[in-house]
């Protein structure tokens, strides 16, 4: 590496020593002629009674520029200090350039690098070539930039050089900023006047304060620790209570410093009652169903911004102001809340294509508060080659309570699938209580009750004879599940466990009941912070009926893109004398995968295993294994998902490779 830094020394300078000295000129065909000024006489005095000054005398010193002239003659040291020999830098031409800093282990954390780049003159102006001397000037920035970063995290004494040098093997200008951080400084005190006004609950919100003696003074942390200790006073009952901004003293002899922060935390309130300002969206009684506190109830703020987020996540408010005023009595604290609707109408349409499942294109329109409260009605019409579907839904939300949600449904559906092919009417309705993006809750329930009358058209098995018969279906399905994972859409820990029955009755050539019921585990293990071992376990099994009296469209089926990979829509399991899937009674299926995340980028290898079987117990015998790799994208709302399947004991009519497109992790 050689120095381009230039000397320092400025045009200026050159300039006034070139006049002092005689000027040699010469021109084509001319003898070279010296002109040397004339040198009168010092001070000698002019006819206007203006005295005369030496030009031989020396200038005054001119104010730095801050710009050093570039020295356009940089070799390239190995080569003997030759510039012929060597390649050299052109300091005027433009140059690209890399930052290095140095001397920055074990200082500061993970964030300080991104932090500098986002304050540098280099770092901003690194897309983009300049000449040295601007690389020059924005690596003096820079020094100033780093030396105030190391400063905030308590590196007081902290200096820092820049270094601009050509890298002769590529010939490209290398910036480098050596730190010296120095002595880390430490807090000596800290203390929190006022903070004994809260009585009992001072020990709590003291203990909220994130920052405390012999710590580093770190300016973020101080600044975090304010702002939680202002969410403790509002968790602790004070709504109105105030904390002061930091002061911190540095005692550079010691290396020390203190923080005084002042505290006060007012009186501790109680909620009151809710107030609506303007035309009301909402019925008080539907807003005190939404939130999750009472009248006399201790002021908690972590339970207003849950009231918040409840109103917006209705998807009818599109604007919100929900304040804690205080009461006539002083001891508790009104919720004001003043709503404006948002847009409730939603027309929304959709297309695509899976395999098995055909052509598929979706319209639907929605009315999200139909019937007040909450009441979304949605109008929904299926065109495609293996389905058509016509329907009507209400959705009606915090019906009766918060998180309940009532739902009703008429449908008209023909499904042709390669199993069978249906022409069903269906009326259901129930309750439930389910996760959703904004709270993934920790149980989750649902239960109801459908009434079917379905056409089918199937195979019999032993002749291969096809047969249409009618069904009329009544049953009471019920969900029961627990979410102890990390993540609804990207669970890296934990563990999820559900499980579903539905007794049913049906009457086709007489009536018979029966009951069908599927358990699933899954469970994530996280190996690295980039890597996560998940597994899945399926069981189903159908009890009180053998499978030819029951209805096809109730059968397990498996295969697919949220079943067995690599194998084709409902392509895995016993099959008839044309080789179409006939489903079964009872259900196998098992799945693991490494999750490997790199930034925004991940890849899955995956083996997946299960079968089908018309015995009424799941078995473990003859497995269907499919494996393959997936790749995702993670987004804010979560992981875009693509795998791509094979079938490792493929059978004749599997095909070779399957592809899966979805939102969210497999499972």
């Amino acid at each position: 590496m050689v120095p381009v830094r230039p000397r320092r020394k400025h045009a200026c300078f050159a300039m006034a020593a070139l006049l002092a000295q005689p000027v040699t000129l010469a021109a084509q065909g001319v003898s070279p002629t010296t002109i040397v000024p004339p040198a009168p006489a010092p001070n000698a005095p002019r006819p206007d009674g203006i005295d005369m000054l030496d030009p031989n005398s020396p200038l005054a010193p001119m104010t730095d520029l801050g710009v050093a002239w570039p020295d356009l003659s940089v070799a390239d040291a190995g080569s003997g200090g030759s510039a012929a020999a060597a390649g050299t830098v052109d300091a005027a031409a433009e140059q690209r350039y890399r930052i290095v800093l140095e001397g920055l282990n074990g200082v500061g954390d993970a964030r300080l690098r991104p932090r500098f780049d986002a304050a540098s003159s280099l770092a901003q102006g690194a897309g983009s070539p300049a000449n040295v001397a601007q690389i020059e000037r924005r690596a003096r920035e820079d020094e100033g930039v780093l030396t105030e970063l190391l400063r905030s995290y308590g590196y007081y004494d902290a200096g820092v050089e820049a270094r601009v040098e050509a890298d002769a093997a590529s010939r490209r200008v290398v910036v480098t900023l050596v730190a010296d951080p120095g002595a880390l400084y430490r807090f000596a005190d800290v203390t929190l006047p006022g903070i004994a006004a809260a009585g009992g609950k001072a020990p709590d919100l003291a203990g909220a304060y994130g920052v405390a003696e012999q710590q580093p003074v770190d300016a973020e942390k101080v600044i975090e620790a304010g702002d939680a200790l202002r969410t403790a006073l509002g968790r602790q009952g004070f709504a109105f209570g105030t904390v002061a901004e930091p002061e911190v003293v540095i005692d550079h002899d010691t290396r020390t410093a203190t923080l005084a922060i002042a505290v006060n935390p007012g009186v501790a309130q109680r909620f009151g009652m809710i107030r609506v300002e303007g035309s009301p969206l909402f019925s008080v009684r539907h807003l005190g169903r939404i939130a999750r506190f009472r009248p006399g109830t201790p002021y908690d703020a972590a339970l207003l911004e849950d009231y918040r987020r409840a109103l917006i996540q209705t998807g009818l408010v599109s604007t919100l102001k929900a304040l804690p005023v205080a009461a006539a009595d002083g001891a508790t604290v009104d919720i004001v809340t003043r709503l404006e609707p948002a847009p409730p109408r939603t027309i929304a349409g959709s297309a695509g294509y899976g395999t098995g499942e055909g052509i598929s294109t979706e319209l639907s329109w929605t009315h999200r508060n139909l019937i007040a409260p909450e009441g979304a009605v949605t109008v929904r019409g299926v065109l495609g080659t293996r389905e058509q579907q016509a329907g009507v839904s209400l959705r009606r939300n915090n019906f009766k309570a918060r998180d309940r949600v009532l739902t009703a449904q008429v449908t008209a559906a023909h499904i042709n699938r390669n199993a069978y092919d249906a022409r069903t009417f269906v009326l259901s309705g129930g309750l439930e209580r389910q996760s959703n993006i904004i709270w993934q809750k920790v149980w989750t329930w649902s239960g109801g009750a459908e009434l079917l009358a379905s056409d089918e058209r199937d195979t019999i098995v032993a002749t291969g004879q096809g047969r249409r018969r009618t069904f009329l279906i009544a049953a009471l399905p019920g969900t029961l599940g627990y979410d102890g994972s990390d993540d609804l859409l990207n669970p890296t820990r934990g563990f999820r466990l559900s499980g579903r029955l539905s007794p049913e009755l049906s009457l086709q050539s007489g009536t018979f009941g029966y009951a069908r019921t599927q358990l699933d585990g899954s469970a994530y293990v996280p190996v690295t912070p980039t890597v996560t071992i998940a597994g899945r376990t399926r069981l189903g099994t159908i009890l009180g009926a053998q499978r030819d009296r029951i209805a096809p469209s109730r059968r397990f089926y498996a295969g697919g893109g949220a079943s067995i990979r690599g194998y084709g829509y409902q392509a895995v399991g016993p099959v008839d004398i044309d080789g179409d899937p006939i489903g079964g009674r009872s259900l196998t299926e098992f799945s693991i995968e490494a999750r490997v995340r790199v930034g925004d980028f991940g890849f899955v290898p995956f083996l997946d295993a299960g079968n089908l079987y018309t015995s009424p117990l799941p078995r473990l015998t003859g497995l269907r294994y499919g494996a393959g790799i997936g790749a995702r994208y993670y987004t804010n709302f979560g992981p875009i998902r693509v795998d791509l399947g094979t079938p490792l004991n493929r059978r004749r009519g599997d095909k070779r490779i399957a592809v899966y497109v979805s939102l969210g992790q497999a499972f």
